[in-house]
């Protein structure tokens, strides 16, 4: 078996077998995805939260399918890891009740199942990915990461547009009616993220959270770089498009009627 392969056996108190891999083979091109997993068996969650905190990705966890349900609602996730068999409510149940709400989260569904009739009932119910266990750590994260840039847009283009603002992710160069605007990296970032969630509003913790990571800075250096934002990307032109909700975030897009 390989050395980097999930499994879960008959007695789901024992660790499967898995172990850390080379992770200098495979560099993640999409950096810090927030995910969540819903697994009730701890020790393959713990492998698959290891494996990707370790590329500096973030991870939250369920192990049922009513507690999964309830965070998936409650929170914006890049990517969802949902296990078939689950306590409280089965994966199924909760992938049809999440497409319900009209969320769009990529779902990649884990499953011992690999019958044919049970790959087309999760594409059904609106999962986009289907693994079968045992898996491959390495597989998994190759499956993650085409996920992630097919709802970013990334495989038809790194272009990015708000009203008459575009943003290319992989020149890094940002234009607004035709005239180019040259931004730091960081607040290059920052209006990143805000576009890919166009009229979203966009919490600060959020945004300090996705920037900054693990080492949050002193003071509220968001607040300048939001401000120098708007000096390049709003105040030479006639309408703006970044706004503050006050006591909760940012929001790009136009002005709502």
């Amino acid at each position: 078996m390989p050395a980097d392969c999930c499994q879960q056996g008959p007695d789901l108190h024992k660790k499967p077998e898995c172990v850390n891999i080379l992770f200098t083979t495979t560099r993640l091109v999409c950096k810090d995805m927030k995910i969540l997993v819903i697994e009730d068996d701890a020790d393959i969650a713990s492998n698959i939260g290891q494996y990707f905190e370790d590329k500096g990705h973030r991870l939250d966890f369920a192990y049922s399918g009513t507690q999964g349900l309830a965070l998936a609602l409650a929170e914006r996730f890049d990517l969802i890891i949902l296990d078939l068999m689950l306590p409280g409510k089965d994966g199924v149940s909760l992938c049809r009740e999440y497409r319900q709400q009209s969320r769009d989260t990529p779902i990649l569904m884990l499953t011992a199942r690999d019958t044919l009739e049970d790959k087309i009932t999760g594409f059904e119910v609106g999962s986009d990915d289907y693994l079968v266990k045992p898996f491959s750590l390495r597989e998994l994260e190759m499956r993650v990461l085409a996920l992630f840039r097919r709802a970013a847009g990334k495989t038809g283009g790194a272009v990015l547009s708000s009203a008459d603002l575009e943003l290319n992710s992989d020149t890094m160069q940002v234009q607004r009616g035709g005239v180019k605007i040259n931004l730091k990296p960081r607040a290059f970032h920052i209006l990143e993220y805000l576009m890919r969630h166009e009229n979203r509003v966009v919490s600060r913790q959020e945004l300090i959270d996705h920037i900054w990571s693990d080492d949050p800075p002193e003071g509220d250096p968001l607040r300048v770089h939001i401000h120098s934002l708007r000096q390049q990307i709003d105040k030479p032109f006639d309408s703006a498009l970044i706004h503050t909700v006050h006591g909760v975030g940012y929001r790009i897009g136009n002005e709502r009627q």
